[in-house]
């Protein structure tokens, strides 16, 4: 099924949908082909190719034959046959097109035997398809509930309805065999309807489904990926990756197909390097190769008897050690065909832009020693200010009194036996013996 806003319009192309026709995973585009034809007109007298691909849910696809020689274009909603009633499903491809696509996956497109469409969907194929379509997801929940109460080992991943509402078809993976004819009996009775059984692969499953892989993208599977090619962990290996599981499995629980992406450009830089198990013959004894580096051509060795100690070395020098060893030679070492480990000086990157530190918005933390320290100085200095305010008021008094003194005797003459004051120190008074 299309996008929920998706609709046909005039010309076939997708009405009202959000992303231009560019939906990936589960809508209008789920494993589409580009129709690279689509501006050309075919030559004089040329009759156009009478079959087209039709696409229903989860990006499963069927080519039927046209007939009745409509007009369909990339989009249309058609009704097609089934077993038994009709189906409904979106034109997806059209024109010469098809025809590759049906040699590509081996069917021949002039056999007899191809299904045939029957007509345009009218508004009231399209009502009950997607009333169909609405009951699929509660129905998904009460058939794993029934098959928990079998027990049986399986999972029901996904349920398709037909376009006309007379069957169901459920998907199901298993790691073993199971029987399920007594589910079927419970299925026909809970939804009375005519249920299919139908058992995907794992990465059937996740192709249906769906979903982000940890490259940040959507599933190869579920956008462009048709055919599924078997994943051995010989292509980590030959790609140095870790062994590790958890990193090379994908999200349906094999390895990841990716690992088959890259493969041939590593297995064609290979051929210029010499076997991994290749022994190394010297005076100081036997060498193994440990690791090799395909991007910069280069391979370390490591005596039998000392593995801690490795030795880097071209491959062109690989290979006139093994060229001097087939000739019943031995070499001196390893060391004088090995590389001069010279370490790396470290780039220091200056502020030459006026960068500033990540963290400078961030609050310095508070030491909790020096926190309580600061508080007793607060509190003895709470505890003073009285006392220092009753001595302040005390000055204060003492002040004025002094002031009155010394305004009375302003005018009176100073006593005989009394001396100026000589500098900006405090007076001192000489008694008279």
């Amino acid at each position: 099924m299309a996008c929920a806003s998706c609709s046909t319009a005039d010309g076939g192309a997708p009405k009202g949908c959000k992303n231009n026709g560019t939906c990936g995973t589960d809508s209008c585009n789920k494993l589409t082909v580009f129709d690279w034809l689509s501006n050309m007109s075919l030559p004089n007298g040329e009759a156009p190719f009478n079959c087209v691909e039709v696409r229903f849910k989860n990006g499963r696809k069927e080519f039927y034959r046209n007939t009745e020689k409509l007009t369909l274009s990339i989009g249309d909603i058609v009704a097609t046959v089934a077993s038994p009633g009709h189906d409904i499903g979106i034109v997806t491809l059209t024109g010469e097109l098809v025809r590759i696509q049906m040699k590509k996956k081996g069917i021949n497109p002039d056999a007899t035997d191809i299904p045939k469409i029957y007509r345009k969907a009218s508004q009231k194929d399209i009502d009950i398809w997607t009333a169909s379509r609405n009951k699929e997801e509660p129905m998904k929940v009460r058939a794993r509930e029934l098959a928990i109460i079998q027990k049986l080992e399986m999972k029901i991943s996904d349920i398709e309805f037909q376009g006309d509402g007379s069957k169901a078809t459920f998907y199901y993976t298993a790691n073993d065999r199971v029987d399920f004819r007594q589910l079927i009996k419970d299925f026909a009775k809970e939804f009375s309807t005519r249920i299919e059984m139908k058992q995907v692969g794992f990465r059937q499953e996740a192709a249906r489904l769906g979903g982000i892989g940890s490259c940040g993208r959507e599933l190869c599977c579920s956008t462009w990926l048709t055919d599924f090619r078997s994943v051995n962990t010989s292509a980590a290996r030959y790609q140095q990756l870790s062994l590790n599981p958890q990193k090379l499995a994908g999200q349906c629980g094999k390895l990841k197909c990716c690992l088959n992406y890259e493969l041939d450009t590593y297995m064609d830089a290979l051929k210029g390097f010499p076997e991994f198990e290749t022994k190394l013959i010297t005076e100081k004894g036997d060498a193994v190769c440990q690791k090799q580096d395909i991007f910069k051509g280069l391979m370390w060795f490591a005596y039998t008897n000392n593995f801690a100690n490795w030795h880097v070395l071209k491959v062109d020098k690989v290979k006139e050690i093994i060229a001097e060893n087939k000739l019943k030679k031995k070499v001196a070492s390893l060391e004088d065909f090995a590389m001069e480990v010279t370490q790396e000086v470290e780039k220091d990157f200056n502020n030459t832009v006026g960068q500033e530190s990540l963290t400078r918005f961030d609050q310095p933390k508070r030491n909790k020693r020096n926190h309580k320290k600061i508080k007793r100085p607060a509190e003895n200095a709470a505890a003073a200010a009285p006392n220092a305010n009753a001595k302040k008021g005390a000055n204060n008094k003492s002040g004025n009194k002094g002031n009155q003194a010394s305004q009375a005797t302003a005018g009176q003459p100073k006593p005989a036996g009394e001396k100026k004051f000589k500098g900006p120190g405090k007076p001192s008074t000489n008694k008279k013996k």
